[in-house]
């Protein structure tokens, strides 16, 4: 029995020199301690957590060299190799995490909105439920700061830019056709339906490296990665009819949207300030089909469009009205991909084509025109440490475009280019903590059309000085093949891209329910094109001379904390800019500019009704035109614009919904400018005449229905 008891005793006392201490202390970067933290012996369960002033002890087992393990949610996670014996009173030293949910967001130039996006200023639903917008991306992005409301156009306006310095991405692929037919004052709308897209991101400027020929800004739209369920959209309208499917399988789903507009019965019915033969009538469609890989996503983007319409319009020059009849075709392909190979580099690869026919009779001028548009494009991106991610890429596009002109009388001929765009470009994201981070990047260009080369180098700094808010800056060069009613005529002339500098500083304040964004930003433009003559012609002599600048300052406070089920944004844009371009004989504002611009948007569910309503309104001080019978050059200011919109969407069933929804309630008297006579009558006056809108109001009542297992399924987020 004591030879027993000596023998576990003995085994005791060796077990009990056998445990060695592990002890020390939990920091930060700025020596505070770290409470919380987990720390212990990679591969075993022997470990502590910190205590309140960071310190830590524990006793193991292991002997030798182990890996030492130190994590804590906001920081990364520490390992390192020790020696077990002789590990105590030691000091770890934690980095932050600037991958945490907290960290700094570089947020300067862009607007985003979307589940993804880390600081987002409108929602999903925002996109198509704003009053005003009649389920139009444009015109929703329309009531954010840095955009001009140009009523009579339809299409973006940024910062001082005109709305072809805006370019539209589809899933990182560029659309080169993204709004639909029009003709002289009659606005347009975008072709895509926002129901197919999960984000957007609209840069006001300063954008990243990866994204070319845009001056002024781009729209970045991104397709749904997948559906949660098959379902069918039926929708019945006053201005036409709409249905959607989606089908599911396992590792790929596809969805299909189809619609058609004839404006004919609702235009009978609601008077119109435009003399219409034909009323605009469209057929379009589009699908997206989707495919997981074990490693990535393959998409299928298509689209495609058939408008016409045909009106009398009012001119000045002519006793009679001038008969405008407009056929357009509209295809659009996007195929990308998006996956990881080798050791965790991130590829996107894509190619997408886009073909628009135009079929234009002028009175009895016939103008025929195509454009067949293309881009490839290759992207590698990997994150090489917590502080670095590198990114770089090519694309390639090309564009031939044709025009035939034939008066019917004496002219007839035909103009067009054949353009190829080659890029490449790097960019660095590089974030010294979760307060402080730097994106730097060069964009190449060869463009074969202007036979030129351009290097653009951009940047873009955040820092976040509280829990709350934080600074960021953005520089970028940009430029611009001249537009279509320009270089069409490169065989006879010259020309050179057009080029703008962008500054933007900017402020964020987030939480919970409330955003404030401040921005100032600073444009300057130069080898913007001239001519001599009063209308764009063949014989019209070009040049680059022409420069400008733009600048100013933009707010968003956007609040949902203010009173229960209401939620609300005012945004308040103020611009300064002046251009001597196109056949200005001086430094002027153009006529698309309206120096103070405000939007208040509101929306409140009315729970009790089953009902959501909202309220738009949109506000403009007067814009620029030039008055021939004044001495001074676009000295005339048209009086302001104002229009308030209403919406009000009724649940009858959940998945059956009653939308009804009418513009400029109030009636106001807008004029968007004034068009004068070539010539002075015999009093010598140049006659004008006012550019109105197409109809002092627009009313829209639909019906919306759909069919799913999942029967708090319904169109809510798509009206």
């Amino acid at each position: 029995m004591k030879t027993r008891i000596t023998f576990i005793l003995l085994l005791l006392t060796a077990f009990s020199f056998a445990q060695n201490t592990i002890s020390g202390k939990v920091v930060d970067q700025k020596g505070k301690p770290v409470a919380g933290a987990n720390i212990y012996i990679d591969g075993t369960y022997d470990g502590a957590t910190s205590s309140e002033t960071g310190e830590f002890s524990f006793e193991t087992t292991e002997t030798g060299n182990k890996f030492l393990v130190v994590s804590f949610l906001l920081f990364e996670t520490f390992k390192t190799e020790i020696d077990v014996a002789n590990y105590k009173n030691q000091t770890v030293k934690l980095r932050e995490n600037v991958n945490s949910l907290d960290a700094v967001v570089i947020t300067a130039g862009t607007l985003e909105s979307g589940d993804k996006a880390r600081v987002s200023v409108l929602k999903p639903l925002d996109i198509v439920t704003t009053a005003g917008s009649a389920g139009n991306i444009v015109a929703a992005l329309q009531t954010l700061p840095g955009t001009q409301t140009v009523a009579e156009d339809g299409r973006l306006f940024v910062r001082g830019g005109e709305a072809n310095e805006t370019q539209t991405f589809i899933d990182g692929i560029r659309v080169a056709q993204p709004y639909g037919a029009t003709t002289n004052n009659l606005p347009t709308r975008s072709r895509f339906s926002p129901f197919l897209f999960s984000g957007i991101a609209f840069s006001t400027g300063g954008y990243s490296a990866e994204y070319g020929e845009a001056l002024s800004s781009v729209l970045l739209l991104n397709t749904n990665d997948e559906e949660d369920h098959e379902k069918t959209d039926i929708g019945l309208m006053t201005v036409g009819l709409s249905v959607g499917n989606t089908q599911k399988w396992e590792k790929s789903s596809l969805s299909v949207n189809m619609a058609y507009i004839n404006l004919a019965p609702y235009q009978a019915v609601i008077p119109q300030n435009v003399d219409w033969n034909n009323p605009y009538q469209s057929l379009g469609g589009e699908t997206v089909y989707r495919h997981k890989f074990t490693n990535g996503i393959f998409k299928l983007y298509a689209s495609f469009d058939s408008e016409k319409f045909d009106l009398n319009q009012k001119n000045i020059n002519f006793e009679n009205p001038i008969r405008t009849d407009m056929n357009n075709n509209n295809f659009y392909l996007n195929s990308s991909y998006k996956g990881t190979i080798g050791t965790g580099w991130q590829l996107t690869s894509g190619i997408s084509y886009g073909y628009s026919k135009n079929k234009l009779k002028y009175d009895i001028t016939d103008i025929d025109s195509n454009e067949n548009a293309a881009q490839l494009k290759l992207k590698l991106a990997k994150k090489v440490s917590n502080q670095f991610r590198l990114s770089f890429g090519t694309d390639y596009f090309i564009t031939k475009y044709n025009e035939n002109f034939d008066d019917n009388v004496s002219i007839n001929g035909a103009n067009g280019y054949d353009s190829n765009i080659f890029a490449a470009y790097a960019e660095g994201d590089l974030s010294f903590s979760k307060n402080l981070a730097l994106k730097v990047g060069l964009r190449y260009s060869n463009n074969s059309l202007l036979n030129e080369n351009n290097i653009a180098p951009r940047a873009s700094l955040g820092y976040k000085v509280s829990k709350s808010s934080q600074f960021s800056f953005a520089y970028g060069d940009f430029s611009q093949t001249p537009v279509v009613d320009y270089i069409k005529y490169s065989k006879f002339h010259q020309f050179e891209s057009e080029k703008a500098r962008h500054f933007i500083l900017n402020y964020t304040f987030t939480k919970p329910g409330q955003l404030l964004r401040t921005e100032l930003y600073y444009k300057d433009y130069n080898n913007l094109v001239q001519y001599d003559t009063r209308d764009i012609q063949y014989n019209s002599v070009f040049n680059n001379n022409g420069s400008g600048y733009a600048k100013g300052f933009d707010l968003l406070w956007r609040d949902s904390n203010l009173y229960k089920n209401l939620e609300y944004w005012i945004s308040y844009s103020y611009i300064d800019s002046e251009r001597q371009y196109k056949n200005f004989p001086n430094m002027a504002t153009p006529s698309f500019i309206a120096n103070h611009s405000l939007s208040v948007v509101t929306k409140y569910f009315i729970t009790d009704w089953k009902s959501q309503v909202g309220f738009t309104n949109s506000y403009s001080s007067g814009r620029p035109y030039n008055d021939p019978n004044q001495t001074q050059f676009m000295s005339g200011k048209t009086k302001s614009y104002n229009s308030l919109s209403f919406n009000w969407a009724y649940l009858l069933t959940t998945q059956k919904i009653l939308y009804f929804s009418v513009s400029n309630i109030l009636g106001t008297q807008n004029v968007f400018g004034y068009d004068y006579a070539r010539n002075p009558d015999a009093a010598g006056v140049y006659q004008r005449q006012a550019v109105l809108p197409t109809a002092d109001r627009f009313f829209f009542v639909g019906f919306f229905w759909t069919i799913s297992q999942n029967k708090n399924e319904n169109q809510l987020k798509n009206l």
